[in-house]
């Protein structure tokens, strides 16, 4: 089984979601159950409906999970395995009180008369005892790591208050869910070699694979999250690109892909983990929008008009008129607000524009654009070019360079209500 776990606490951003990717396709490929696991241990720090919305986002990207487990519903399950090493003497109470968690525990506690723990009424969190030997793991992506003793430290295991801590609850569901591959992000390397120590103490034998993802960065090589906007992904949706583009480009980057333009089923067939780059990728937005345009022109027609505003494969047409000079659903919205919005003509042409509107208004429908190109110049005294200037603005509603006969071919069916 394989899983993405996401903290109760921030929103999905983009390296997250290209996580919880890469784990889904692995999955499918290895036939196993995928599931989402909220780890919502630090209780006081969860945001009331995040867990909510980290499902939601994950339906729109179509990644299909078994079931959604909570790591707080597995709290006496923790206990008791942190008592059960209390009495193996793997673990032991710790009455220092560190606050910064980056000071490495000097051993204070570890050896403590019986009589000293016993008696101390002072709180106290449960510890691992540091790992006599190093810790080695393969990881998928970067090949042999070796931890030793001082980095992995005496593990806290229970907090204060008896609850578990991330680290150790994170360890113990990996174990109690039977997961076979943790894919994760590089920044919790240092996780891996304490999870592993923490199982091998309570006797789980069973070896997880690891594959640590370099992150996403930006253009000044800084790890792109959640504050940035390139990296939010709600900001990415609001813009106008779609969920299928974001997942393309999430899984192409930093590896090699056989198509440039591919659903995550066609990924399945061939994504390769081990092929992952090593180090970190900058992350292109415009590389991410020529692959939205393409997915856009991939659109049935009449779903694309749904993102705009309509329900008509005519507009969807006339939305991919506009593909060589947008690449968003929101920039495509702001190009055929004019075609129904009220026409402002040049001053020069605005006699003659009244002209034609007029002829337009008494005129049969026409299938096609020469009929009805031919019908309104025989019933007016323009020539073809200064009549074609006209209608590039009655049709769109500024100077463009569509071919016409397209646009005709899009609107004919709301001609009159356009030319307004």
């Amino acid at each position: 089984m394989l899983r993405f776990s996401q903290r109760p606490i921030e929103d999905v951003d983009i390296n997250t979601l290209r996580i919880a990717l890469m784990n889904y396709i692995v999955s499918k490929q290895r036939n196993e159950d995928f599931v989402i696991r909220i780890e919502d241990i630090d209780q006081e720090k969860n945001i009331e409906g995040k867990d909510a919305e980290i499902i939601a986002l994950l339906d729109l990207f179509d990644i299909k999970y078994r079931e959604v487990l909570y790591s707080s519903k597995g709290f006496r399950f923790h206990q008791a395995m942190a008592i059960d090493l209390l009495h193996r003497k793997k673990a032991f109470n710790c009455f220092c009180d560190l606050k910064d968690p980056d000071v490495k525990y000097d051993g204070t506690c570890e050896n403590l008369p019986a009589e000293e723990v016993i008696d101390n009424p002072n709180p106290f969190r449960v510890r691992m005892k540091k790992p006599l030997s190093p810790i080695s793991f393969m990881d998928r992506i970067k090949g042999k790591l070796t931890f030793s003793p001082e980095e992995i430290d005496s593990i806290m295991i229970l907090k204060e208050d008896k609850t578990p801590t991330y680290i150790f609850a994170s360890a113990v569901d990996d174990m109690l869910n039977d997961i076979s591959v943790v894919i994760r992000d590089e920044d919790s390397v240092l996780d891996t070699p304490k999870q592993i120590y923490i199982r091998q103490q309570i006797g789980y034998d069973k070896e997880i694979e690891y594959a640590h993802v370099p992150s996403l960065v930006n253009n000044e090589g800084k790890k792109i999250d959640g504050n940035d906007t390139i990296g939010n992904l709600k900001w990415l949706l609001e813009e106008g690109f779609l969920p299928q583009a974001i997942s393309n480009y999430l899984i192409s980057i930093g590896t090699s892909t056989p198509q440039a333009i591919f659903t995550i089923d066609e990924a399945i067939e061939w994504f390769d983990l081990e092929k992952v780059s090593s180090s970190v990728v900058v992350f292109d937005l415009e590389s991410l929008r020529m692959i939205n345009k393409e997915h856009l022109r991939r659109l049935d027609d009449k779903e694309l008009s749904r993102y705009i505003g309509f329900a008509d494969s005519e507009i969807g047409k006339l939305a991919k008129l506009y593909l060589d000079e947008v690449s968003t659903t929101k920039q495509l919205k702001e190009k055929i607000a004019p075609v129904f919005a009220p026409k402002k003509l040049p001053e020069a042409l605005e006699e003659n524009a009244q002209i034609v509107r007029k002829i337009i208004n008494d005129a049969p429908y026409f299938e096609d654009f020469e009929s009805f190109k031919t019908y309104l110049l025989e019933r007016s005294t323009f020539k073809e070019e200064e009549l074609l200037k006209i209608l590039q603005f009655l049709f769109t509603g500024r100077e463009s360079a569509l071919e016409l006969q397209s646009v005709y071919e899009a609107i004919k069916n709301y001609i009159k209500e356009i030319i307004k």
